[in-house]
């Protein structure tokens, strides 16, 4: 199957007149229930109890109409308000649900309370990737090999998406599965500025038009840009190199938004996977990760940005086009299916053409309504695979382990995954002459909520240790690169002076690093001592008994997020690469425990890792 592609505008500007025709909005698919969902409620009481405020459904001005668009991102493959890791219906702190179950709720609310005419869907990317729904069936009954109709793509259709960006995390499972998933979207999938390597070709639809036909009034022209992330070059290099290269989303922004009014659009809609703070998680390499706001400022002729990537929720952030004056609404709705972006526009059509008189956004919180059973049932035998899947005993724990502390103290349940790293490298490279290095591995805490009980252990508590989709990669790198590489992970701490008491939650994060950015190493011993400024925190650091040599030569077990550069650690990107097989790290785990039989923290728990203040240990 062929990724859709599209000429360049510079010598061909009305391939778009043509080749994306105008659509007129599709009519609620068959078998989806559009009735209210909290039984004896109405449309209007069931939004006011999502937060939308009365003066939303103010009449617009004589002669004016008003149209809803309504937004999801980050979904991460949740289909349902479920806990696949729990085994429960989702929970959390705040009683937030999750899914496009819940998503297809409100929407059915908006458009019995618009008018379906009235309204349009987007999403703003990472839809097919983040739970265990989406890791089998891409990567354990993998919907490329049964011929299924993915389930994302069953229920975005059921809903009645009109157009859907592509994410970063689109590009987890390669090209050709995310080719599979798009040929099954009713919706138009789109990705302006992902373009074939070397060239400014789009590699995906870059825009669509829609026409929303209102009674008694000229049709209404909507275009919709969709924008990736640069990341993905980096995150995805194993998939993408040479093949797909991703520009600034201001400069494709530039570049395309003339040619879709050239085509005819009235409003301009840009659906964006980038977060709208001005930073990126990387180096100045690639254009801006997090670039939402300056394509707002930038870029003129924008009434709209639908953005993610951030899994934040901002319910309207107004931002002005430094060139126009004129204002551009922005809305995140937060991730999961947590909530849904609604912008509200009322329109003015003046000189044959429509344009935006007044505007607003906000964010409807799912956890007002129920799942709709129409999108439940859609998936309901997929959900049901799943379920049993991640509840197959895999095998037997001699003891309860637990990743709560694994951010501070070296745990028996991350030196797990990296005995399965270190062992799979070494049974891969015997009789090579990388057999004779040293091995190390690189492990993160993902979750600290992940558990092994004592007794049965199911995939679904190894899938909760190990929560990403990553592949596992042997690099090499000298001792003074890893003291390096040590030095930058350990900036995850804040520093703590020798005598304060020990309060480790509290010394975690700094700077906003995550947890899957502190990295531990297995395999040679070392102190992190936190009372040190960063960049002077690496003590100790010694291989079997002896100080660790600057050109000593170490195989290192690493993830292919990392090895790609995600993260930004040093050397590691540019590192040889002596094994890369593509085996999934969490099908490594269950595999390696299936095998054994028998989980004992003594054959592979070693402390060699510690926190220090002023060389003294903290625990």
């Amino acid at each position: 199957m062929t990724r859709h592609t599209h000429p360049d505008p510079e010598p061909t500007p009305r391939w778009c007149s043509c080749a994306v025709p105008d659509e007129e909005v599709a009519p609620a698919p068959s078998g989806v229930s559009r009735r209210n969902v909290l039984i004896g409620a109405s449309a209007a009481s069931v939004l006011a109890a999502a937060g939308w405020p009365a003066a939303a459904q103010a009449a617009p001005r004589d002669g004016n109409v008003k149209i809803t668009i309504m937004g999801t991102s980050d979904l991460h493959s949740n289909a349902v308000n479920w806990d696949y890791y729990k085994d429960a219906t989702y929970s959390d702190s705040a009683g937030n649900a999750i899914g496009l179950a819940r998503v297809s709720s409100v929407v059915n609310q908006v458009r019995a309370d618009r008018g379906r005419e009235h309204t349009l869907l987007f999403d703003a990317g990472d839809t097919i990737q983040g739970s265990p729904l989406g890791f089998y069936y891409a990567l354990v009954d993998p919907v490329t090999e049964s011929g299924a109709v993915h389930p994302i793509a069953a229920q975005m259709n059921a809903i009645g998406y009109d157009a859907v960006a592509l994410g970063n995390h689109e590009f987890n499972y390669g090209l050709e599965f995310l080719d599979y998933w798009i040929g099954q979207m009713d919706a138009d999938v789109l990705a302006a500025n992902a373009v074939h390597a070397g060239t400014k070709v789009p590699a995906y639809a870059p825009y669509t038009i829609k026409t929303m036909k209102v009674q008694g009034r000229p049709p209404i022209r909507v275009g919709v840009l969709g924008l990736t992330n640069p990341g993905v070059v980096i995150w995805d290099k194993a998939n993408v190199s040479g093949k797909i290269e991703v520009q600034s989303l201001v400069e494709a922004a530039a570049r395309w938004v003339p040619v879709m009014k050239q085509a005819g659009a009235d409003i301009v809609v840009v659906s964006a996977h980038s977060g709208d703070s001005g930073a990126s998680s990387y180096g100045d390499e690639l254009p801006v990760e997090n670039a939402a706001a300056l394509v707002a400022e930038q870029v003129p002729d924008i009434d709209v940005i639908l953005f993610g990537h951030a899994h934040r929720d901002v319910p309207q952030r107004i931002v002005t086009n430094a060139q126009t004056g004129r204002s551009v609404i922005m809305s995140e709705p937060k991730n999961w299916g947590q909530r849904v972006s609604v912008f509200d526009l009322e329109l003015e059509f003046a000189r044959g053409a429509w344009s935006v008189a007044n505007g607003s956004a906000l964010t409807v919180d799912t956890r007002t309504v129920v799942d709709d059973p129409a999108l439940v049932a859609v998936v309901r035998a997929q959900h049901d695979a799943v379920v049993q899947y991640v509840n197959t005993p895999v095998a037997t724990s001699t003891e309860a382990m637990s990743a709560a502390e694994a951010c501070w103290k070296d745990t028996a349940i991350l030196d797990y995954v990296n005995a399965v790293q270190t062992e799979t490298v070494a049974a891969a490279v015997a009789g090579t002459p990388e057999a004779a290095l040293p091995i190390v591995s690189i492990a993160a805490p993902f979750n600290r909520a992940a558990t092994f009980p004592a007794g049965e252990v199911t995939i679904k508590d190894v899938a909760g240790l190990y929560i990403y989709d990553n592949t596992l990669l042997a690099s090499v790198l000298t001792g003074a690169q890893i003291r390096d590489y040590l030095e930058y992970s350990a900036k995850y701490f804040a520093q703590v002076d020798p005598g304060a008491p020990v309060a480790p939650a509290s010394w975690t994060n700094a700077g906003g690093t995550p947890d899957y950015n502190y990295d531990q190493f297995s395999g040679i011993d070392y102190d992190v001592d936190i009372s040190q400024p960063v960049g002077s925190r690496i003590a100790n650091l010694s291989s079997g008994g002896a100080p660790v040599a600057s050109d000593q030569r170490f195989l290192v077990a690493v993830n292919n997020y990392r090895q790609s550069g995600g993260g930004g650690f040093p050397h590691i990107a540019t590192a040889p690469v002596v094994y890369n097989a593509q085996v999934a790290i969490r099908e490594a785990i269950v595999s390696y425990a299936s095998e054994a039989g028998v989980i004992d923290p003594a054959e592979f728990h070693v402390e060699n890792w510690r926190l220090t203040r002023g060389g003294t240990p903290v625990f």
